[in-house]
């Protein structure tokens, strides 16, 4: 890449995830993008709750999943999140 560049590989993701994901200020920002725009607010809410998700204890994680499962990816519910790819929202297997 580039010298003195936030960017790997080729450059777009890494640079997204530089300036919305690991910078706290973008991060705030994006977030507040994300819940203001009309139908990305399930986005905002979605990243919220797998933050949350991220830090909880490990005996919680089946239970969380399921809500987030249910409140999220399942269709005609109000914060269905229908951009996400059936990959994306397909229960883990094994």
């Amino acid at each position: 890449g580039p010298p003195g560049g936030h960017t790997q590989d080729d450059g777009q993701d890494t640079s997204f995830r530089w300036q919305c994901v690991e910078q706290p200020i973008g991060k705030l920002l994006f977030r507040r993008f994300l819940e203001g725009a009309p139908g990305l607010a399930p986005a905002g809410a979605l990243w919220a709750e797998l933050e949350a998700f991220d830090q909880c204890e490990e005996a919680e994680r089946v239970e969380m999943a399921n809500k987030l499962r249910g409140r999220f990816f399942t269709p005609g519910k109000a914060e269905h999140c229908s951009f996400l790819s059936a990959a994306a929202t397909a229960p883990p297997t094994g």
